[in-house]
């Protein structure tokens, strides 16, 4: 069933928001606190993803279906090859065994893990047979996911010799890299980053609590909206300056749309302030890198849309490998609302159309941020999200937080 949204007249201008926990953050606390089983964790996501992770680390099955869950799929690959003597089944949707998982498990494979691919080469489903690795050095390519790097870095403390990694080629999101390492640390593990390896030294037992930070990347949805709306003001609880995560970058580059981020103990207001604009509506350009922060691309391409701003985003080569090849999904769907978009292995180039066609029916892919980031479109113009419940992959609540602002 579509979820029609037509809010272009919304009645309420401020609202309070409280949005669960960052998955990426609770993803990684889950994998540390199986290890180290006296951490505790505090504000943990609630997101479809974080529960599947739970899901798995307590069943005593040994066939394990992640679903749509791409971190947990990668992060237990890792986790389970340390498991000596028990012999896992890892699979997931039919998507999810179209995501390369190779680098992973050629790096595991080096530090002495056995691990079979149960179909096609280089993919899920697998065949993990958990075994003690003797290995501490081993070296992969970093352009891909940095979800491979963060998986083996979460079972390094656990190894007995501890582990170094060697990151060949150029990084990819690499806040997502610092923010295990900031973990890590926070547990007590010792680490150097330094040029391109990683050293991560062995930890015997940790009694650590792990405060999870609010989800950056489901702020940038309340960014977007600001963004279009402009007369409204919005308080998001329990955000701070300091983040681990690498998407609080929407709020400096949301700046350039005149959205006006204000820190307090409490959170964060945003609310619109046209001054501060960089660029304006229409026939304005911007070109973002948004190599460190792919997963607000499509929150991005959409507020550009909106305003009527031209934009070369760039940085985004990681989009194809996710839920879906999102680069070719927005290029779809802005086109299907009258855009002219033009693709690459990287990139999206986005010319904005004189005005939007209405009422049209945005496809998700079984694609979360599909249709969280075209919802804030609904303040310009009615449209229709196709399957909208796929939005409980990372933002269990966000149709009820959305109704917040509109009743």
């Amino acid at each position: 069933m579509n979820k029609y949204l037509d809010n272009t007249s919304p009645a309420k201008i401020a609202a309070e928001i409280h949005i669960s926990g960052s998955k990426s953050e609770s993803n990684r606390a889950l994998i540390l606190q199986k290890l180290f089983p006296q951490i505790y964790i505090e504000n943990l996501s609630d997101s479809d993803d974080t529960h599947h992770l739970q899901n798995a680390l307590r069943s005593e099955k040994e066939t394990i279906d992640i679903g749509h869950a791409g971190t947990a799929m990668r992060f237990l690959t890792a986790y389970y090859a340390t498991l000596e003597g028990k012999t896992m089944f890892l699979t997931g949707s039919e998507r999810m065994q179209e995501r390369p998982i190779q680098i992973l498990v050629e790096a595991l494979r080096d530090l002495g893990a056995d691990i079979a691919y149960m179909n096609r080469e280089g993919y899920p489903p697998l065949k993990i047979t958990g075994k003690k690795l003797t290995q501490n050095k081993v070296s992969l390519d970093a352009n891909i996911s940095s979800q491979y790097i963060s998986a083996l870095l979460l079972i390094a403390p656990s190894l007995e010799k501890g582990l170094q990694i060697t990151l060949k080629g150029h990084l990819t999101s690499i806040p997502y890299i610092q923010m295990t390492l900031a973990l890590l640390n926070q547990i007590g593990v010792q680490t150097t980053f330094i040029d391109q390896i990683i050293q991560v030294q062995p930890l015997k037992k940790s009694s650590q609590i792990i405060q999870i930070e609010p989800d950056w990347s489901s702020a940038s949805y309340f960014y977007s909206w600001v963004a279009l709306h402009g007369n409204s003001s919005i308080f998001l609880k329990g955000f701070k300056a300091n983040s681990l995560q690498g998407d609080h970058v929407v709020a400096e580059i949301y700046k350039s749309f005149g959205v006006e981020t204000i820190f307090s103990n409490a959170g964060i207001h945003i609310q619109k302030n046209s001054q501060e604009s960089s660029v304006k509506p229409n026939n304005s350009s911007i070109v973002l890198n948004l190599n460190h922060a792919p997963d607000i691309a499509q929150t991005i391409a959409v507020t550009c849309l909106g305003l009527g701003i031209k934009a070369k985003l760039t940085g985004l080569h990681t989009l194809k490998i996710k839920e879906t090849d999102r680069l070719a999904a927005l290029k779809t769907e802005l086109e299907k609302l009258g855009a002219k978009v033009e693709i690459t292995d990287d990139s999206l180039t986005l010319t904005t159309p004189k005005s939007l066609n209405q009422n049209t029916i945005i496809a998700t892919y079984n694609d979360h941020r599909m249709a969280m980031a075209f919802a804030p479109l609904s303040s310009i113009i009615p449209l229709q999200i196709e399957n909208p419940e796929v939005v409980t992959k990372s933002y269990k609540l966000f149709w009820e937080d959305w109704n917040k602002l509109i009743c």
